[in-house]
């Protein structure tokens, strides 16, 4: 009996340990603040599995905000499609106009009456986010209009889903009318991976050789994180630096969007840090961060949607009026676009 009694005293000791060791694993869960880079007014973010559709994480994901040079994103879509039905092939000669001649940059500054062939205005879209370019490339499919261009980008957003994207011009430069969301721009990043794997290898470069100089990039996210394989940056001053990501590594397959960001350097730490976040183990509605935006206190915590929810079957979108998006008049002049350091499958149709 007397040995018995220093036994159950370990045993005692041994579950008491036990329970403060289960105690502390779950007293502090991840990530309680997320900082966010942006005013709260700008910002804009969704994470997306790719595979499923599922919605990991969002943050205003159906409020509108300028796309900036996303917009070429639909621009490419809509030659890729050209490429497909077999109108254009890609040494067919895009003739540049006065009008997109004169487009700010950033651009490669082309001469009235030049012409660019279909393959490097691919690449001059989606690695210099050439403005000239993608105005000329309107021009060519609009049949001599980008009025008429930005009316077919806005009924292919529609046919793919996007319900809160309006196109006034091919390239992005400001327009109180050019509007999209953060989901739609998800939307438009699976559609483009899904209906054009065999384009898709564009959006991994980061320069080309034009008219025998090399033309580099903006996109830092590329050879930064590894399976980061695209798509696309976009910067005005009413938008401040959105990107969407591509993320395909491991079995993994994500698609990352963050729009209204102050910085270059700071919206690419914050699409890494979701891109980790999105990776880890699957955390807690309750153990949700908090946002931490610019300049402000934390936030409460973001709505996230229910953990069946997925891209494109969502609810109908109730989108924030383009009357409330931030950001001044198409008179504003944009800062180039510059990046640089400082479910179910989609319907095509």
């Amino acid at each position: 009996m007397p040995p018995t009694f220093p036994l159950l005293q370990k045993l005692i000791a041994l579950l008491a340990l036990l329970a403060l060791v289960a105690g502390c694993t779950t007293a502090a869960p991840p990530e309680s603040v997320l900082t966010v880079p942006a005013q709260p007014q700008k910002y804009a973010a969704i994470v997306v599995d790719a595979s499923t559709g599922k919605t990991l994480f969002e943050v205003n994901s159906r409020s509108q905000r300028y796309p900036a040079s996303l917009t070429k994103m639909m621009t490419l879509y809509m030659l890729f499609e050209a490429l497909e039905s077999g109108r254009v092939t890609k040494e067919t000669r895009i003739p540049v106009s006065d009008h997109a001649a004169s487009q700010p940059p950033t651009k490669l500054r082309f001469r009235r009456g030049e012409t660019i062939d279909v393959d490097s205005a691919i690449r001059a879209m989606v690695v210099k986010s050439a403005n000239d370019v993608a105005v000329a490339v309107g021009e060519y499919l609009g049949g001599g209009s980008e009025d008429q261009f930005a009316a077919m980008m806005t009924a292919k957003a529609r046919s793919l889903g996007m319900s809160g994207t309006n196109f006034r011009n091919a390239c992005g430069l400001p327009d109180d009318g050019q509007v999209t969301t953060a989901r739609d721009m998800a939307v438009l990043g699976m559609a483009l991976e899904k209906r054009f794997p065999q384009h898709f290898h564009y959006f991994s470069e980061s320069d080309f050789m034009f008219r025998g100089r090399l033309v580099r990039g903006h996109n830092d996210m590329l050879g930064r994180v590894r399976g980061v394989d695209g798509i696309k940056t976009g910067y005005i001053r009413a938008s401040g630096y959105n990107i969407v990501t591509s993320y395909n590594a491991d079995g993994r397959h994500l698609i990352v969007v963050v729009m209204g960001a102050d910085t270059a350097r700071q919206r690419n730490d914050h699409v890494e840090a979701l891109i980790q976040r999105s990776l880890g183990p699957v955390i807690a509605d309750a153990s949700q961060p908090r946002l931490m935006y610019s300049g402000q206190q934390p936030a409460s915590p973001p709505l996230l949607p229910p953990a069946d929810s997925a891209l494109p079957g969502l609810p109908p979108q109730q989108a924030t009026p383009a009357s409330t998006v931030p950001g001044s008049t198409a008179s504003d002049f944009p800062s180039p676009d510059l990046a640089s350091p400082g479910a179910p499958l989609l319907p095509t149709q």
